[in-house]
């Protein structure tokens, strides 16, 4: 509990809004948390710092009605007309706390009732408070209850229960290393966030448990916490890419855009005056990567990676598309920072402009909001987009504001295309020096990453076949009966470069002297790429 000397300070911004609601006689409030008692926790500092402090009451349908600080618990006021009766009738200041309260405002006598001791309260020390995990509001209640999402702790509180479990495990021998330094302690509050402190708590305590210690490898301990919340909710999936750079064979410029925004998300970067990147769209050839990088870039900012599938917003029931769009940016806001990836955006959204004749206008709805959403959000989402035919993108998606910036992923290069030749060769365990790469090079103009790989593993089956080991031979032989997507849809290639010539930064270099570039940078050492992509950026 509490001392009476709690500073005002020492409130939080939400509880501040349902203080002077308090104050202001508000009779009815309703509060939206799972956290039942971080929540009860703060009105306890709402009671004590009322000029006459108020005795706080908490009501379950199980156990009754129960003074907080008395302990005092009296348990034939179990029913919710009997505790709101028992409410109208006390004279004494106190503020009500009724949990899951939401169960019983589909019943009509009891909206009745509470709409009667909203009346009752208005001039009354009284006030009721409805916590709950849902909102249920009745049309009938609307113009009598004000309602507050209670969001989830802020960086300060989590950063105050993490702060104590390290003074707590310090006392345990038989941990080692609890000292975190100032970026380990701001990257496992940033891989909280979205957490409640219960949640996090029990994060903390598996990583004791499991490590003897809380540093780095508290972090996945911190991410399983939150695949958890988004594994229920149906709407986005997560996912755990072990993907990385190194993964990705070309695509220098985009890569390097990428890496400076590596530390975007700290506390430093905003004192700096670096504003949170909001997102990329990557449009380009199928097959060349843009997924990949998706999923590299979580695993290289160490991020929660949410794949959003818009086919699953939309439902048969009338309304529910709305509240599944607004679920599912609520429910990444709340595990931020993350990245969402929407893979094939202009699918997602190809049939909004006939909405109004189609579906009664749901899907225009459904995109209206999400654009909005992209526009003004300020939370620590990073949108990932993906796109294989620009002529479907709405105009709209592609405005200034809505990503940080649009990348075009072409065909690989020469350079490009050994690269993405050793990264899938030693994936298959076998060592690329033992291959003619640049006969493979030169056979494989055309072919896209994707491509490349399908004829690496039919090579690997042919060798497999014969009970010998893979030679060039082989992949050159599969190179040769393989038709590429160049061939096939050449046109729709082509017109899509000529798009991006105008509107897209390219993720890489094209041409002889950029391919000259890359060879530069065969060492590996990251200063050289940095120096291969601002070249190759004069090039282009």
């Amino acid at each position: 509990m509490e001392n009476a000397g709690i500073s005002r300070s020492s409130l939080s911004e939400m509880t501040q809004e349902v203080k002077l609601h308090i104050q202001t006689r508000y009779p009815l409030i309703y509060l939206v948390s799972w956290e039942e008692d971080r929540v009860i926790h703060e009105i306890e500092k709402i009671a004590i710092e009322e000029d006459q402090r108020k005795k706080v009451y908490i009501w379950t349908e199980t156990e009754g009605l129960k003074n907080l600080v008395l302990d005092d618990t009296d348990n034939t006021v179990t029913d919710p007309l009997q505790v709101l009766h028992h409410i109208v009738q006390a004279q004494e200041r106190a503020l009500y706390v009724l949990l899951d309260f939401h169960a019983f405002l589909t019943n009509h006598q009891v909206v009745r009732k509470v709409r009667d001791v909203s009346k009752a309260l208005k001039s009354s020390n009284k006030t009721v408070l409805f916590l709950s995990p849902k909102l249920v509001l009745p049309d009938e209640l609307s113009k009598e209850i004000v309602v507050f999402d209670f969001d989830l702790p802020t960086l300060d509180e989590l950063g105050v229960v993490l702060d104590e479990f390290v003074e707590q495990a310090k006392q345990d021998q038989r941990l080692k290393g609890v000292r975190l330094k100032k970026e380990q302690r701001e990257r496992l509050l940033k891989a909280s966030q979205g957490l409640t402190i219960d949640e996090m708590r029990s994060a903390l305590s598996k990583s004791v448990v499991a490590h003897q210690k809380i540093g780095e490898m508290t972090i996945p301990m911190m991410l399983a916490e939150k695949k958890q919340i988004i594994r229920k909710s149906g709407v986005l999936e997560y996912f755990s890419p072990e993907e990385t750079f190194d993964e990705i064979g070309g695509i220098p410029l985009l890569k390097r855009w990428l890496s400076q925004r590596d530390k975007a998300f700290t506390e430093d970067a905003r004192k700096f005056g670096l504003p949170v990147p909001k997102g990329l769209l990557l449009v380009g050839v199928q097959g060349c990567g843009k997924s990949l990088t998706a999923k590299a870039v979580a695993s290289q900012w160490k991020l929660p990676l949410l794949r959003f599938d818009i086919g699953k917003v939309f439902s048969g029931l009338v309304g529910s598309s709305e509240e599944n769009i607004r679920k599912a940016i609520k429910l990444a806001e709340s595990i931020a920072p993350c990245i969402l990836w929407i893979d094939e955006i202009e699918k997602g959204f190809s049939g909004f402009s006939s909405s109004n004749v189609s579906d009664a206008g749901t899907a225009a709805r459904v995109f209206g909001t999400f654009l909005t959403w992209m526009q003004e959000k300020v939370k620590s989402v990073f949108v990932i987009a993906t796109a294989n035919d620009i002529s479907l993108l709405p105009p709209e998606l592609l405005r200034k504001g809505r990503f940080d910036e649009i990348f075009f992923v072409d065909l690989p290069g020469p350079y490009e295309r050994q690269e993405i030749f050793r990264i899938h060769l030693k994936k298959r365990h076998r060592a690329p020096h033992q291959f003619d790469l640049e006969s493979l090079c030169r056979r494989s103009e055309g072919f896209s990453g994707a491509e490349i790989e399908q004829v690496i593993i039919s090579a690997l089956y042919d060798a497999f076949e014969h009970n010998r080991p893979l030679a060039t031979a082989d992949i050159l032989n599969s190179l040769q009966e393989t038709v590429p997507l160049s061939q096939t849809m050449a046109e729709h290639i082509s017109a899509l470069g000529a798009w991006a010539e105008t509107r897209a930064r390219r993720a890489s270099g094209t041409g002889r002297d950029a391919s000259d570039v890359h060879t530069i940078g065969k060492s590996g050492d990251p200063e050289t790429h940095l120096e291969v992509a601002d070249m190759t950026l004069r090039y282009t």
